[in-house]
């Protein structure tokens, strides 16, 4: 009886894609991120990462959902829980410090729409903005938590996008936690009319 061969043998080509993509863009940046380019990194046809990934956005999604469970974990490293300002200034220069550590992976993040198709990417997205939410309301119980949770991941996003594109020196390290730091307790601290 002659064998029965099985043309894919790859094992998790699902997952060997993302990281070909995660490598492309650290190199090279979001514009070498196709799928022809990761299957050429994977070494694998072509063909071979539409098993997974029915189009280039599809990998894109795949890789921001990637980005987003680090920047959660980054998040959760300066603090689990935070619960007043100065913890909360603490999670806002990791998610700069993040930016400014994975760039391109910062920017297919945000610099994309969600696909509200991947359960996954929004589930992901989802623990950022509940991660938020929660510094906001542990912190400041008496306000409006949704608001202030947008101003206050708006206020820092605008600040690791400031970095990133050069309109804030980042390139001394040391600066940009201290920068981070007094502008969301400026932030805090603001008194409306």
């Amino acid at each position: 009886m002659p064998e029965q061969r099985n043309a894919y043998h790859h094992g998790d080509l699902a997952a060997t894609c993302v990281r070909a993509a995660m490598e492309l863009l650290e190199e090279d940046g979001h514009s070498s991120l196709s799928l022809r380019a990761v299957a050429r990194r994977a070494g694998v046809s072509p063909t071979a990462p539409y098993r997974h990934f029915a189009n280039h956005d599809a990998l894109v999604s795949a890789v921001a959902t990637v980005g987003y469970r680090e920047l959660a974990a980054d998040l959760a490293a300066a603090h689990p829980t935070p619960s007043t300002p100065d913890e909360l200034a603490s999670a806002a220069v990791a998610y700069v410090q993040f930016a400014l550590r994975r760039p391109a992976l910062f920017r297919v993040m945000f610099g994309e729409p969600c696909d509200t198709d991947d359960a996954e990417r929004v589930a992901a997205t989802a623990a950022i903005s509940d991660y938020v939410g929660a510094i906001v309301g542990r912190t400041f119980p008496g306000s409006d938590p949704e608001a202030l949770a947008t101003a206050v991941w708006g206020l820092v996003h605008g600040l690791a996008v400031l970095h990133l594109d050069g309109k804030l020196d980042a390139t001394d390290p040391a600066a940009v936690a201290p920068r981070v730091r007094a502008a969301v307790h400026a932030l805090l601290a603001a008194e409306l009319p």
